[in-house]
């Protein structure tokens, strides 16, 4: 049995024809408790915790929830919640398609913290901060109950104010500022999440962006400590747990997905990034709480 993927369009109370929702946390759970449970998403969201506490599991790793804990996921991530009966904090999910319609000029991946080459999904911000982003998320609250001129206009700047004040605070492991390295590296993730399945040649990659593979090595040892061939195995890695978990697929069925000439290239490349076998990997995902 395959873990859900939600719509926007699976929860109540949507803004834009279903490709915007807000909420604070405990009403949003008081009709969705599901989502407790492990699932996917085809949006962005946000989610803010400001008391409480709890666990949130997502892409196989675990977060501890306190109060600041700031969370921002992408489309097709796996997660999970365990919370305490006193949560409480706001959550907003948003489409790319009415973020990008909408600013034109700026796309929603312009942003450090949605770069899925970070692996940062997680901040937990001082009371100061906390406090600052309250305002915005209860502005948005109150503007989603009235029907005022520019009601979606308000909410889409505020939501990309929230986005401004997370990007100020926001700080990669490696941190860069060469802008010519930035759109690099951003092209080079849309060209892997594109071909991942079919192209695992670091020389394919350099050469669908005009520039030698050296060069990009550089660019990508300079901003992420790691070499193109290690991105590309971690994100097969990545889809291949995906697979495991959430639709239960044997070795051979994901080797299959995942473009590998044989099984036995995809059961090495888990062996040594994971460091245990795949039926290791799910019998420790089973005596978890994913």
């Amino acid at each position: 049995m395959r873990y859900p993927v939600y719509k926007i369009e699976n929860f109540e109370e949507t803004i834009f024809k279903n490709k915007f929702y807000v909420n604070s946390f405990a009403n949003h759970l008081k009709k969705h408790r599901f989502i407790e449970d492990l699932h996917r998403h085809n949006f962005y969201l946000l989610v803010f915790f400001t008391h409480g506490s709890g666990v949130h599991s997502l892409d196989f790793k675990k977060y501890t929830i306190q109060k600041g804990s700031l969370f921002f996921m992408q489309p097709g991530q796996m997660h999970s919640w365990k919370l305490s009966d006193d949560i409480e904090g706001y959550i907003v999910f948003y489409t790319k398609e009415i973020f990008d319609l909408y600013f034109k000029g700026k796309s929603i991946e312009s942003y450090a913290f949605f770069e899925s080459f970070q692996d940062h999904s997680e901040m937990l911000l001082s009371d100061e901060k906390r406090k600052q982003l309250q305002v915005y998320f209860n502005l948005m609250l109150e503007e989603k109950e009235h029907h005022f001129i520019y009601k979606k206009d308000k909410l889409i700047n505020l939501l990309d104010t929230i986005h401004i004040e997370i990007a100020r605070w926001y700080e990669p492991k490696n941190e860069y500022t060469n802008s010519n390295s930035n759109l690099k590296l951003k092209q080079f993730e849309g060209l892997l999440e594109k071909h991942y399945k079919i192209e695992k040649r670091p020389s394919f990659y350099a050469d669908k962006m005009a520039i030698t593979l050296k060069h990009l090595n550089r660019i990508t040892k300079a901003t992420l400590d790691k070499t193109v061939t290690d991105i590309i195995a971690e994100r097969l890695l990545l889809e291949g747990k995906r697979l495991l978990v959430e639709r239960k697929l044997s070795v051979n069925q994901i080797a299959d997905e995942l473009g590998f000439a044989s099984p036995n290239y995809f059961v090495k490349l888990f062996k040594k990034r994971e460091g245990s076998t795949t039926k290791e990997f799910l019998q420790r995902m089973k005596n978890q709480v994913l």
